[in-house]
Formats: structure tokens, C-alpha cells, sequence
């Protein structure tokens, strides 16, 4: 299954500017191929810029006629190069893997925007009861979904990883900007949370520019921040959502339209895999310490829209994990939010169900 998605771009270049067409029309896919022109009336140039980086790729699509547009793209990217040095997991050097190394001998001085982000996991974490923690860096590792291979732990080093895993091990001091864990072996992993963060810094630097009035920045297909619209009236950039369920990768779930907000989308889809006759995805339960299970009330994908990409990011996480009565309960309390939930299809041969909740509303328009 493929988590719903922008429209499929072409093939990852590191760096590679090309200039696109988006048009304005609602009664066409809006989200093109680079390269396609709609022949719609009032259509735009683009300009995409692209760069791998955290596992996937990320986009910056811009106005064409926007002053600089090259280098505001290249900037904005330059910016999630730097943050994958800091966040990643997977190279020694950087400054996540220097806390995860040494935090348990003492405090460690925390950079002010990862402290920052640290904190805001740890809130994320306390707002869903735990169905999101930043702490479960173990439990990633034992299952073999952060280096492989993936398999089902034995018993004794699952109980061992869920021991090292939780946010009641760490402990931040904002006076001194400083983190320390309470015993050896936590592992902390932003594979949760660090596109969106990236992405919300990399808006940041195109904010207030001379001449831009819109530009959508993706990582992945599965987390973008909208700014502006990208020049027609005005009324936002629109997304279109593929269908999850759907094996060709072709089928539409529907639009959304978002003007200076942001998306995040999570499922069970990376890293899969199959033992005994049960499936497993890499997002892991941190309350059970076990992958979520394939069940009636758990949804196939989650689609979150919200003010910043970091929280989109986190939510669409946290609720992939909830069952459908906890993701009712928190969303009563966020009424802010743009939640899609996507379950199975009543039958085989039907689309999957959409549950539409809070501003998704009047972002999403299905079909």
C-alpha cells in the first residue's frame, strides 16, 4: 500500500532545476509532472528545484517570474541539507548521534533550534497520551526497520529495547539548553518529526521575499508546506491526493486546497514486512513497543493539515498509531486541524473509506 501522495514527479536528481506548468483549473489534476503543460487558460510556469536528502527527496516549487527564483529554491534547500547533517540517526558525526552516545553520562548542550524541536517532541508525546514519542530509537533498532534486517525480536531483547525506550528518560533543562538521559542506551530518532522541521526552516527563508507570492516545498510526497498561492486568484496551491489502496500509484483520492498551511501523511507502507502470516509496518506503537497492528479500527493512512509541516508531520504519526475512539477523543480537542483518516473499503472493488474531520472540511474536496 502507498500512503496518499502529490501526483508522482519524475525520477531524483541532486540537483536538477526545471521549469513545469501548473495550471489553474480545479477539473484536472492540479499537481503536475515537471514538465507538463496544461494548455489551461491562465496556467503558470514553475520553477521545481529538487535535492536528495533524508532518505527521500525534497521540491521546491516556485513562480517562474519570481525574482531570484533559482536561488530562493537553492537556498531553501541548502537549509535541509544543513539539518540533515544535525538530525540524522544514521551518520556518527552529527548532533543527534553525539546526544544519543553521551547523554547518559551527563547533560549535553543542545543547539537552541533542536532544543527547541527536542521540546516540542516532548509535548507532542504528552498532547497524545504517548502515541507519539521521540524516545523509541530502540525499538526501531530491534525490530530492524532503522538498519535491518527487519524480523520479529526475540522476547527478551524486545522487553530489554522497551526498557531503554520512552520520553520519561529524558530530561531537558531550559536554563541551561541541556539534555540528559536517565539511564544508558535511550535512543532518540526524528524520523518522525524531522521532515516536517526541515520543511517549516526552509519556508522560513522564502517568508517575506520581494516578488514571491507562493511557493510549496515537499519532502517526500508525504509532508509539503504551502505558502501563498502560486499566482491565480489568489486562492492556495492544490494538492492531489492519490489513492493509498489503489496498486497503480493512479487513482485520485481527491484535492486539497491549502494556502499558508501545511500537510503531513503517514502509513504503514516503508519497510513492510511479512512473518508467520502476519504483517508488520515500521511505525511502532511506543505503548506497546510492537508495530500497529493491521485492524479494523486502525486506519490505512493518515492525512493532517496544520499551521506548522513539524506538527503535521508528528499528528499524522501519533493518530496512524491511535485506534479510531482515542483519534476521536484527541481530535475533539483540535478542532484546528485538517484530518483525513483512510480505512479499508467496504468492498474489494470500492474506493477506500475517508473519514473527514475538523478544517479538512473545507480543504478537501474528494474524488
Amino acid at each position: 500500500m502507498n500512503p496518499p501522495r502529490l501526483s508522482s514527479p519524475a525520477p531524483i536528481d541532486r540537483r536538477h532545476l526545471l521549469t513545469g506548468r501548473l495550471g489553474g483549473s480545479s477539473s484536472v489534476p492540479p499537481l503536475y509532472d515537471s514538465g507538463t503543460d496544461t494548455g489551461t487558460p491562465g496556467s503558470i510556469d514553475l520553477l521545481n528545484a529538487r535535492r536528495a536528502g533524508m532518505g527521500t527527496f525534497f521540491e521546491v516549487k516556485l513562480p517562474a517570474a519570481t525574482p531570484r527564483a533559482a536561488a530562493l529554491a537553492t537556498e531553501a534547500l541548502d537549509v535541509i541539507d544543513r539539518l540533515e547533517g544535525q538530525l540524522t540517526v544514521y551518520r556518527p558525526d552529527s548532533e543527534l548521534s553525539r546526544i544519543n552516545a553521551t547523554a547518559h553520562l551527563g547533560p549535553v548542550e543542545v543547539e537552541p533550534g533542536l532544543f527547541d524541536l527536542l521540546e516540542t517532541a516532548l509535548e507532542f508525546g504528552e498532547a497524545t497520551q504517548g502515541a507519539y514519542d521521540v524516545a523509541i530509537g530502540a525499538l526501531s533498532e530491534v525490530w530492524g526497520f532503522t538498519r535491518g534486517p527487519k524480523r520479529i525480536p526475540d522476547p527478551f531483547a524486545l522487553e530489554e529495547a522497551r526498557q531503554r525506550s520512552g520520553v520519561h528518560h529524558v530530561h531537558l533543562d531550559r536554563n541551561s539548553r541541556t539534555i540528559r538521559f536517565d539511564r544508558p542506551g535511550v535512543i532518540l530518532n526524528l524520523g518522525g518529526i524531522g521532515k516536517g522541521f526541515a520543511l517549516d526552516r526552509a519556508a522560513e527563508t522564502l517568508k517575506d521575499r520581494p516578488g514571491l507570492h507562493g511557493a510549496l516545498i515537499h519532502g517526500g510526497r508525504s509532508s509539503l508546506i504551502a505558502l501563498g498561492s502560486p499566482g491565480w486568484l489568489g486562492t492556495g496551491w492544490l494538492i492531489a491526493l492519490l489513492d493509498p489502496t489503489d496498486p497503480s500509484g493512479q487513482r485520485s483520492l481527491g484535492t486539497l486546497t491549502l494556502e499558508n498551511r501545511a500537510m503531513g501523511a503517514s502509513a504503514a507502507t516503508y519497510q513492510r514486512f511479512e512473518a508467520n502470516g502476519r504483517k508488520y509496518g515500521h511505525l511502532i506503537d511506543p505503548r506497546t513497543g510492537e508495530p500497529v497492528p493491521f485492524e479494523a479500527d486502525r486506519p490505512l493512512g493518515v492525512v493532517v493539515t496544520a499551521s506548522s509541516a513539524t506538527e503535521a508531520d508528528a499528528l499524522s504519526t501519533a493518530l496512524f498509531v491511535m485506534t479510531r475512539i482515542e483519534a476521536r477523543e484527541f481530535l475533539a480537542r483540535r478542532p484546528d486541524l485538517g484530518v483525513l483518516l483512510i480505512h479499508a473499503p467496504l468492498r474489494p472493488d470500492e474506493p477506500p473509506q475517508v473519514l473527514v474531520k475538523g478544517r479538512a472540511a473545507l480543504e478537501f474536496l474528494p474524488g
